[in-house]
């Protein structure tokens, strides 16, 4: 994790798209230009043709795709590009939001108002369902960003105050906070929450993560289909999951929302 490199990237992207356009009319969606400077700042490496497809960052041992949702439409890429070389997915996540409301006649802008809602790594497995036959891939990484970000909307919705319904116009990358990088199938134990015992139902897991109860079961799918948790029994009607990698080989940062110092940034 490097703040200034991230820092670097916000301010070349958003300066030049703020001269070219004006909020509100952006080209390229801001937080994935950002991530994409962040990780490449060399323009020679992004947006390179591998096959019939464009590669978001391509080097010559790994292409890199940054996807904020429909993961789905990663598929025909992925049946290509892991045939040639390792492939990291990448996944922004907004962990603080604040919003800040366009007003289309006047142009006037508000005053940016935190979000209650948190984002959290755990929301990536509704996405990663899309693709689960490729999750074991050997050639295949996920890279998850969090980020705290101001987003831009349209007073253009059916509420009376305009904002229920509204269209979002864009996403403004402000700090970089965490990144958790899954390489192999034992690295998904980062996306179990800390303070669950080692043996947990689907509502436990629901709880700690803070997920749907669909999506809770979703992630718990996932988990057991990768392998890091195993199904032991039940409790009630619910399935009794086991945490299968010792609690001394677990990944140091498994607690996402653990901030490092600002001196090991």
């Amino acid at each position: 994790m490097n703040q200034q490199m991230f820092e670097q990237a916000c301010s070349k992207v958003i300066d030049k798209q703020r001269e070219s356009f004006g909020i509100g009319t952006l080209s390229e969606k801001t937080v994935h230009a950002v991530i994409k400077n962040y990780l490449s700042p060399d323009l020679a490496n992004q947006e390179i043709k591998v096959g019939q497809y464009y590669a978001d960052i391509a080097y010559d041992d790994r292409i890199i795709e940054i996807q904020t949702r429909q993961f789905n439409n990663l598929r025909k890429k992925l049946n290509l590009f892991l045939n040639l070389k390792p492939v990291t997915i990448v996944y922004p996540v907004a962990y603080t939001k604040w919003l800040r409301w366009i007003n289309k006649e006047t142009g006037e802008i508000s005053l940016p108002r935190k979000s209650p809602k948190q984002g959290t790594p755990y929301s990536i497995f509704p996405e990663l369902y899309r693709i689960k036959e490729y999750l074991s891939h050997p050639n295949l990484t996920l890279h998850i960003i969090l980020m705290d970000l101001e987003e831009y909307r349209f007073l253009d919705g059916w509420s009376l105050d305009k904002k229920k319904g509204s269209t979002k116009s864009d996403r403004i990358p402000i700090q970089l906070i965490d990144e958790i990088i899954i390489e192999h199938p034992k690295d998904y134990n980062k996306l179990i929450p800390t303070g669950l015992s080692s043996e947990f139902t689907s509502k436990d897991y629901q709880k700690a993560s803070k997920l749907s109860q669909s999506h809770s079961g979703i992630a718990l799918n996932i988990l057991y289909s990768v392998g890091v948790v195993n199904r032991v029994g039940k409790k009630g009607n619910a399935y009794l999951y086991f945490d299968t990698l010792p609690k001394e080989d677990q990944p140091f940062f498994h607690n996402f929302s653990h901030h490092l110092p600002d001196d090991w940034l």
